[in-house]
């Protein structure tokens, strides 16, 4: 059963049986902005957001990231499947699939991000919102939906942080700005 989170909400990552999930995958997905031309005629405008992952260790230290640039973490344990650059399509637009059990043990927090590298602002994005999936079903775990529009062009979504044994996600959903991981290093460092 999936679970809808608010902003600041955490959710454990064990599963119903006392297990914990192993595999999961984090999906974005969005709309592209629909803008009226011509005559009156709706169309879609392409919206190019980048869904990223940062690594952290204890002490709040950058250990690995992914995102379209680089697409493997160097422990193998996280893999982009690829860039979407238009939003079309229904689904999840992107997503970042990651093996908890072989994730490097001296990362203990996973942040995951998006970003408008186009430089659109949330504002012309619609139905946004990232979701956690147990990869051996497919069953959705947790959502946040990215709702509210905003002048921002990222948005710091979720953690998820090494706790014990197991994993928890808490959804942040803090505003920011910047294209691409690179710019928003400093801000995710606020949320650790």
């Amino acid at each position: 059963m999936s679970i809808s989170l608010s902003k600041g909400q955490t959710v454990s990552l064990q599963k119903s049986d006392g297990g914990g999930l192993t595999r999961v995958r984090m999906g974005l997905g969005w709309d592209a902005q629909k803008v009226k031309g011509l005559f009156g005629k709706v169309k879609e405008k392409s919206v190019d957001l980048d869904a990223s992952a940062l690594l952290f260790d204890s002490s709040g230290k950058l250990v690995d990231q992914v995102w379209f640039s680089q697409l493997r973490s160097k422990d193998g344990a996280l893999q982009h499947l690829g860039d979407n650059l238009t939003g079309r399509g229904d689904g999840d637009d992107e997503s970042i699939v990651v093996d908890l059990a072989a994730v490097d043990p001296a990362v203990t927090q996973l942040v995951f991000v998006v970003s408008s590298y186009t430089g659109q602002s949330f504002s012309a994005i619609e139905n946004a919102f990232c979701r956690l999936i147990d990869s051996s079903n497919e069953q959705e775990v947790a959502r946040y939906d990215l709702s509210g529009s905003g002048a921002h062009t990222a948005q710091i979504m979720a953690k998820v942080v090494r706790s014990g044994a197991g994993w928890t996600m808490t959804a942040l959903g803090v505003k920011t700005n910047g294209r691409t991981i690179k710019d928003l290093t400093g801000a995710v460092a606020q949320v650790l």
